[in-house]
């Protein structure tokens, strides 16, 4: 059986994790990651914080030595580590400047263009999600944008009621 851990608090410190705990903004497991900490502060076990707080007892014990060898840093999460993006809002940009003077493009001829003139790889399949979110473009766009023709709100190839 592991030793227990015990963690003290000062006042300030105390303060610090409440906050956190109820604050907006903050993400849910940063939050419950500060209210183990109290919690143990306080006099709670790992197996009672794990079992009130609906998390396994390792995952208590981590958050506990996490704060014992980061502090206060050791409450968020590291950044992610998925693949990262290759393009910028400049080339998104450049993209719906070319969809403007032209509208007969296809996802694939706009990836291939994008990959000669700028040197940005993406799929046709991906640029065509992303155009889609940035929304306006694509036979079954849902977003509602300006006609630049008769500045009228318009949606293209459906109309709105």
């Amino acid at each position: 059986m592991p030793p227990p851990l015990k963690i003290g608090l000062n006042e300030e410190e105390d303060r610090t994790l409440y906050e956190l705990s109820v604050a907006n903004g903050v993400p849910q497991r940063t939050k419950v990651r500060a209210m183990a900490l109290r919690l143990n502060a306080s006099g709670w076990t790992v197996a009672r914080i794990a079992k009130h707080l609906q998390q396994a007892p390792q995952t208590v014990r981590q958050t506990i030595q996490r704060w014992q060898s980061r502090g206060l840093g050791g409450l968020w999460e590291a950044p992610g580590r998925g693949k990262k993006r290759h393009w910028q809002e400049a080339d998104l940009k450049a993209v719906e400047q070319w969809l403007e003077e032209e509208r007969s493009y296809t996802s694939r001829q706009l990836s291939e263009k994008l990959a000669k003139q700028r040197g940005v790889e993406m799929t046709a399949k991906w640029l065509q999600r992303l155009l889609k979110k940035r929304g306006g473009y694509g036979s079954d766009c849902e977003l509602v944008r300006p006609d630049p023709k008769n500045q009228s709100t318009t949606k293209r190839n459906r109309q709105i009621y």
